[in-house]
């Protein structure tokens, strides 16, 4: 079993603080949500741990099996076992889908250990068929003239392709319709077991109906203020951030 551990985790942007002392446990095995509503800090926790430049960590500790993130470059981290699906993935010209994963599954592996043609096409096929993602999508350019939804499948494609240890899937929910969001539910879904783990980001209750979180965390000013079970999502539907942050005597950000 792997570990991912965010301990007292302060990050700022441009001498402001957005992330005042996050706290985190994540298990392979485990899928945990992190919801709270815009300019709370989830987009900025995913980003930190990834090593986005722009994020200054100023204190606290993000330890992957008591190795320290920190310290380690932003390719590092991904070798180490940590993927983030961002909400707006970047397009690559001239580079296909297929170049890209095979050299980021590479990337993970020792030179006596890599994966042949055969097997890789193989594995692509059964990925891309289980997004209902047709084989050309394989030899376009990375994300080059993707709609939204296609941009989001071929995110969670990667990520079934490279298997890494932790997913931070960062509002992949954002701008689907219900068909393709079902579809990227299965490919989390297929994800599951004891050498996979999730922190999945979002808003809405409405992915959690098809991906059952086993932890929910609220994070509202900067933290973690509430921790629970699925139930936790459900609250927040009914009542929404309003009725948490009144009863936690917090206030809610004016904009993201």
């Amino acid at each position: 079993m792997a570990k991912l551990e965010i301990i007292d985790l302060h990050v700022s942007i441009e001498d402001k603080e957005i992330l005042k002392g996050v706290n985190l446990t994540l298990n392979t095995g485990e899928i945990h949500a992190v919801m709270g509503p815009n300019g709370t800090g989830k987009s900025t926790l995913a980003a930190a741990i990834m090593g986005n430049p722009a994020y200054q960590v100023t204190q606290g500790q993000i330890l992957l099996d008591d190795q320290d993130v920190l310290a380690m470059e932003v390719d590092e981290r991904a070798r180490a076992g940590l993927f983030l699906a961002v909400q707006y993935p970047s397009e690559i010209p001239g580079v296909t889908n297929a170049e890209f994963m095979r050299a980021a599954i590479h990337a993970r592996r020792s030179e006596d250990d890599k994966l042949d043609v055969h097997s890789f096409i193989k594995k692509l096929d059964k990925m891309m068929a289980l997004l209902d993602m047709s084989e050309e999508m394989a030899e376009r350019y990375l994300n080059e003239g993707f709609s939204g939804g296609e941009k989001k499948r071929n995110e969670i494609l990667q990520c079934l392709m490279i298997e890494p240890k932790f997913a931070i899937l960062d509002e992949i929910d954002s701008g689907l319709d219900i068909d393709a969001l079902q579809v990227v539910s299965k490919g989390v879904n297929a994800m599951r077991g004891p050498e996979f783990g999730s922190l999945i980001i979002t808003h809405y209750q409405r992915l959690l109906n098809y991906i059952q979180p086993d932890v929910v965390h609220i994070m509202m000013e900067g933290r973690v203020v509430m921790t629970g079970g699925p139930e936790l999502a459900k609250r927040l539907e009914a009542e929404g951030y309003k009725g948490i942050s009144q009863e936690l005597g917090l206030a809610l950000p004016e904009k993201d």
